[in-house]
């Protein structure tokens, strides 16, 4: 499918990076990380709104948008030193929710088949089925690990009478056998849902859920690195999902079900830049940005700063492997 740009609004790239064609191999083939939108949000059980979300997170900045960012945390410039490109979004009409998935499916597999890490921007949450399928589709089925970041756990078996929404996603791909259930990571649960038979289900796939009580007892770091040996435990690739819900709704407020209680979003961004640098990475979708009832672009900025800090991270990992001077982001001295 040739490029559309964004199917809702004018084209825009992401902060000004190059425009690529998903047709022109040539235009992207190069890239170590490539932008994909998915604007679609007929997943959705509550509030619509996050197909919107792709150009948002595109767009919300207040710098110029000349395709550079260089990171003070880091010191890596991720958009030029990764050679990302936007390939614009994917055609993906709301009333037809198995098309939609089946091209985004096809999109995030060529591109991971290509050895580029995709970078999904949602759309509501009915798009990590695809997401997830497309890059174990080159790493291997089973050989995935999902790092999720959310206040739902997703794992519903259906949803107002189908398969697919955005309350399912987590269920299909363990069925699928796209990954392990006892290889999924969830970060930031809280509420009042799943009911029991759910929860019955996900500790019968020997899911590990990490709610915020756990969270607020332990402290994030801790967590994050008994999800990060799980992870990395006889699979050869992580995924990460992040559904801007997990954190605050007072610091995300634009989101379609948001529950109160969440991380700050100084401790997502720690988390994604942490994942990034120290795990190997093969996609990531950031999910439910939805515009209409966002207050003064917070979410669609803390969308983009997420895009942002896993890039950087890649960014670090790959120039600390090659043997290049990078900095400790506790420290601005430079280390090797």
């Amino acid at each position: 499918m040739s490029r559309i740009g964004n199917l809702y609004g004018p084209d825009a790239t992401f902060l000004g990076v190059p425009a690529a064609d998903p047709d022109d191999r040539a235009s992207w083939e190069q890239a170590q990380a490539v932008i994909v939108g998915a604007p679609f949000d007929g997943g959705t059980s509550y509030r619509s709104g996050c197909r919107f979300g792709p150009q948002a997170m595109r767009i919300t900045d207040y710098l110029p948008h000349d395709g550079s960012r260089p990171s003070l945390a880091l010191g890596v410039d991720p958009l030029t030193e990764l050679g990302v490109v936007d390939i614009g979004d994917v055609e993906m009409p709301s009333g037809d929710t198995e098309l939609s998935l089946t091209r985004l499916e096809a999109q995030v597999a060529e591109l991971a088949a290509a050895n580029i890490i995709p970078i999904i921007l949602g759309g509501d949450h009915t798009i990590a089925l695809p997401d997830v399928t497309g890059i174990a589709r080159h790493v291997g089925f089973g050989r995935v690990s999902v790092i999720h970041f959310d206040a739902h756990a997703d794992t519903a078996d259906m949803q107002f009478g189908s398969l697919y929404g955005h309350g399912t996603p987590m269920r299909r791909l363990i069925e699928s056998g796209a990954c392990r259930g006892d290889r999924f990571l969830q970060i930031g649960l809280r509420g009042y849902w799943p009911e029991d038979d759910t929860l019955q289900w996900m500790a019968d796939q020997g899911m590990r859920s990490f709610e915020m009580s756990e969270i607020v007892a332990r402290g994030l770091d801790a967590v994050l690195d008994e999800a990060f040996a799980i992870a990395t435990d006889d699979c050869d690739a992580v995924f990460l999902s992040v559904d801007v819900d997990v954190v605050d709704p007072g610091s995300a407020p634009g989101t379609g079900t948001p529950e109160p209680g969440g991380l700050t979003s100084r401790q997502l961004l720690d988390a994604v830049r942490r994942i990034a640098m120290e795990l190997p990475l093969a996609g990531m979708d950031v999910v439910e940005v939805a515009p209409p009832y966002d207050h003064a672009e917070i979410t669609a900025f803390l969308g983009n700063r997420v895009v942002l800090e896993a890039l950087g991270g890649i960014a670090w990992r790959r120039a600390k492997a090659a043997g290049r001077a990078v900095r400790d982001p506790a420290s601005p001295l430079l280390q090797r």
